[in-house]
């Protein structure tokens, strides 16, 4: 079974890791993006810039940027 997760980085580019940002897996990727759909704007006000989708060691896609585009 593979999981699904999400890694954070900075407007720098550099790994974020925070005890608030969400590191467990997901069991699909419409639960991985239906959960960043509704938590994307939380994350950019904790200074999350971009967003990576892993299937477990695979870079799925991203850096993707959190931005409302305003």
């Amino acid at each position: 079974m593979s999981g699904w997760t999400w890694s954070y980085e900075d407007t720098g580019g550099a790994q974020l890791s925070a005890p608030q940002l969400v590191t467990t897996a997901f069991p699909t990727q419409n639960d991985a993006e239906s959960w960043l759909g509704e938590h994307w704007r939380t994350l950019a006000d904790e200074g999350v810039a971009a967003v990576t989708l892993h299937e477990d060691d695979t870079v799925v896609y991203g850096p993707m940027p959190l931005s409302d585009g305003s």
